[in-house]
C-alpha cells in the first residue's frame, strides 16, 4: 500500500492535498468533485488555468479534509480513467528543493511504446514508496519511449537500478539510471556534438544510390554498425539516409570527408544526426539571435523605412540611389506573392550618422516619377504607439458628431489641421502645458468642420474656425493676395491676426536656429511619441516666435503633425523651415476667408 511515514489523521490541508495531473482539457472543479467525493469529504478543488485564455493546464490539486482520505484516493484512483484519460495521482510537493534536489529520481529510457504511466508504476513500486512515476508524450500523446520515477528514498532508487537496469521489458531491453540535469550530463558527457556516432545523409535523390552503394561510400572510414536509406511506400529512396558508426571518431572522419563531396552530379550534406527537439531548439536560437539583430537596428537608427517608390524600381536601384550617403548592408523592396512590388522598403546603413543625412538629403526627392518618403524604421509595435498618440492628440477636445468638409483648394503636402487651439501632448494634470498651448487669443477659438487636404484633395480632414481678434475686421479678400502678402519680407499681416511688423522674419529665426543646441534622432530615440513631440515643440516654438508673434502657438501645432525626421531637417535648415512657416500662415489666411466668405452668404 502507499503510504507516506507518520502521516497524521488530523484536519490538514498541507498534508491532505493531492496532485492530479494529465488531465483532459475539459475537466472541471465539478468531475473532479464528483469522482473524488467518494474517497472522502473534500475540502476545496482547483483546476489551474492560463491567466489569459483560462483554460485547463490539464492538472488540478484536491484538498481533503483528513489525510487517510487523499490516502485512499491516490491507493484507489490513481490511473484510473476520466474522460477516457488516465488521472496520474500524487501527494502536493509544497516544497521545490525536494523536486530539484534529484534524490531518489531515476531515469528509465528504451521503453516499448505500449508502456503506459501505469506499467511503470507498477514495475518500479515493488523497490519502495514512489511520489511520481510519468512516461513522456508527445503532442499526439504517443509514448517518447522513456520515463522518470522518483522514489521517497534513495536507497529504494538505488534497488531499482541494479534490479531492472539492462532487463528486458516488453521484449526491449531498458536502461535505468539515476536522473541528471542537463547542465549534469554536459559536465559528465560533454556536448552532443563532440561524441556522436550516428551521421545524416541527404541531397542524394538524384543519384539513385542502392543501399549497397550507399554503404561502400562510408565503409572507408570505419565500422559501421547500421545504415539505412529512407524510403516511401513504394520502395523508392527519399534522398536522404542515416550511418551509425561504432566510434565517434569514425563517425567525424565521414562527415568532414564527404560533406559537400559530388556523388553521381548530387552534392551531399554529411552532418551529425539530430533529434527534432534538438533541430527545433537550434533553429530557434538562431531566429531569436536574428530577431535581436534586428531590433538593434531600430535602436540605433540605422533602419530607413521608403514608401512611395515607383513599380520600376527594384533592389538594385534603390541601392544604388541611397549608395552615396554611406555602406549599405541591406537593400530590400518588399513584394507580393506575385513578385510585384508594394511600393515600399527598406535601406540599412552601417552607421546612424549615415542613415540620418540619408533621410535630410532624400526624403521628398524625386526618383523616377514619384517623391519619395523616406523616414526611421520603427517596429509594428512602436509604430501603432505612434499613430494612436497622434490620434489622441487630434481629437482631444473634439465635439461628438463631429463632420468635416473638404477644403478645394491644394495646399503643399505633409501638414495636417490641427483639430483644436493649441494642444498640448499631454494632459495638463500630467505635464505643464508647453509654451505654444499657453499662448492665449484675445478671442477664443471656436471649431469649424474643414480640411487642410494632404496630396489628395478629397480627403476630409478638420480645421479650427477662427474668430476675430479685433473686432469683425476682414482679413484680404483673395488667397492669391494673402500667400503673396504672407511671402514679402516686411509685409503687415492685416485682419484677424492683428498688426505684425518684422521685416524680414527671416533673420531672427536665422539667429535663434544658429544659436539652439541642435536636437538629434539618437536623442529622440531614448523618449517616448509624447516626449519626443514635447521635445521638437520646444525647439519649434521661440523660432516660429521670432518670425509669427501672433500665431506661433498655432504654426507650431501644425508643423509637429509632420514625420519627426522633417522636423529635425527644418531645424537643420532655415530655409526649409521659413517656408513652411510661410504655407501654414497663408493656409490660416485662406481659412479664415472661407469663413467670412461663408458667413456673408449667410446674412
Amino acid at each position: 500500500m502507499n503510504s507516506l511515514p507518520n502521516q497524521p489523521t488530523t484536519g490538514n490541508y498541507g498534508i491532505a492535498s493531492l496532485y492530479c495531473g494529465d488531465l483532459d482539457p475539459d475537466i472541471t472543479e465539478a468531475n473532479l468533485y464528483d469522482k473524488f467525493s467518494q474517497a472522502g469529504p473534500v475540502a476545496s478543488i482547483r483546476v489551474c488555468r492560463d491567466v489569459v485564455t483560462k483554460r485547463s493546464l490539464g492538472y488540478a490539486y484536491i484538498n481533503f479534509q483528513q489525510a487517510m482520505d487523499a490516502e485512499r484516493a491516490l491507493d484507489t484512483m490513481n490511473y484510473e480513467l476520466i474522460k477516457g484519460r488516465p488521472m496520474r495521482l500524487m501527494w502536493s510537493q509544497r516544497d521545490p528543493s525536494l523536486r530539484k534536489s534529484g534524490v531518489g529520481n531515476v531515469f528509465i529510457k528504451n521503453l516499448d511504446k505500449s508502456i503506459d504511466n501505469k506499467s511503470l508504476y507498477d514495475t518500479f513500486s515493488v523497490f519502495g514508496n514512489i511520489l511520481s512515476c510519468k512516461v513522456a508524450h508527445d503532442e499526439r500523446n504517443q509514448s517518447k519511449g522513456y520515463g522518470f520515477v522518483h522514489f521517497e528514498t534513495q536507497d529504494a532508487s538505488d534497488q531499482a537500478i541494479q534490479k531492472v537496469n539492462g532487463m528486458l521489458l516488453n521484449d526491449k531491453k531498458v536502461y535505468v539510471g539515476r536522473f541528471m540535469t542537463r547542465k549534469e550530463r554536459m559536465e559528465t558527457l560533454g556536448h552532443p556534438a563532440t561524441r556522436f556516432t550516428n551521421i545524416y545523409v541527404k541531397n542524394f535523390g538524384d543519384a539513385n544510390l542502392s543501399d549497397e552503394e550507399f554503404q561502400q561510400l562510408f565503409e572507408p572510414y570505419g565500422k559501421i554498425v547500421s545504415c539505412v536509406i529512407m524510403k516511401d511506400d513504394g520502395g523508392k529512396s527519399r534522398g536522404f539516409g542515416f550511418v551509425s558508426y561504432e566510434t565517434h571518431e569514425a563517425a567525424k572522419k565521414a562527415v568532414d570527408a564527404l560533406n559537400g563531396s559530388e556523388v553521381k552530379t548530387c552534392k551531399l550534406y554529411v552532418a551529425r544526426a539530430q533529434k527534432k527537439n534538438e533541430r527545433q531548439a537550434e533553429l530557434r536560437e538562431k531566429y531569436e539571435k536574428l530577431k535581436m539583430e534586428r531590433l538593434n537596428r531600430y535602436q540605433q537608427g540605422v533602419n530607413l523605412y521608403v514608401k512611395n517608390l515607383d513599380d520600376v524600381i527594384n533592389d538594385e536601384r534603390l541601392h544604388e540611389e541611397f549608395s552615396v550617403y554611406g555602406n549599405i548592408t541591406s537593400a530590400k523592396i518588399m513584394v507580393d506573392e506575385k513578385g510585384n512590388t508594394k511600393g515600399f522598403g527598406f535601406v540599412c546603413f552601417s552607421s546612424p550618422d549615415e542613415a540620418t543625412k540619408a533621410v535630410t538629403e532624400m526624403n521628398g526627392r524625386i526618383i523616377v516619377s514619384k517623391p519619395l518618403f523616406v523616414a526611421l524604421a520603427q517596429r509594428k509595435e512602436e509604430r501603432k504607439q505612434h499613430l494612436a498618440a497622434q490620434h489622441a492628440v487630434r481629437t482631444q477636445g473634439m465635439p461628438r458628431g463631429f463632420i468635416g468638409h473638404a477644403y478645394s483648394g491644394m495646399i503643399p503636402t505633409n501638414y495636417l489641421m490641427p483639430v483644436a487651439q493649441p494642444r498640448p501632448f499631454m494632459t495638463t494634470n500630467q505635464v505643464p502645458r508647453p509654451r505654444w498651448a499657453q499662448q492665449q487669443q484675445q478671442g477664443q477659438m471656436r471649431q469649424q468642420p474643414g480640411a487642410w487636404p494632404m496630396q489628395v484633395p478629397s480627403v476630409v480632414q478638420v480645421q479650427p474656425r477662427m474668430q476675430s481678434a479685433q473686432g469683425n475686421q476682414r482679413p484680404q479678400s483673395s488667397m492669391q493676395n494673402q500667400q503673396q502678402q504672407s511671402m514679402a519680407n516686411g509685409a503687415r499681416q492685416q485682419g484677424r491676426y492683428g498688426s505684425n511688423t518684422v521685416r524680414n522674419p527671416m533673420l531672427p529665426m536665422s539667429e535663434l536656429m544658429m544659436n539652439q543646441e541642435p536636437l538629434s534622432s539618437q536623442i529622440l530615440n531614448h523618449a517616448n511619441p509624447q516626449e519626443q513631440k514635447q521635445m521638437l515643440g520646444e525647439k519649434l516654438y521661440p523660432i516660429i516666435q521670432a518670425a509669427q508673434p501672433e500665431l506661433a502657438g498655432k504654426i507650431t501645432g501644425m508643423l509637429l503633425e509632420m514625420e519627426n525626421s522633417e522636423i529635425l531637417h527644418m531645424l537643420e535648415d532655415n530655409t526649409s523651415l521659413y517656408n513652411k512657416v510661410n504655407e501654414a500662415v497663408a493656409v490660416l489666411q485662406a481659412h479664415q476667408q472661407k469663413l467670412a466668405d461663408q458667413q456673408k452668404i449667410a446674412k
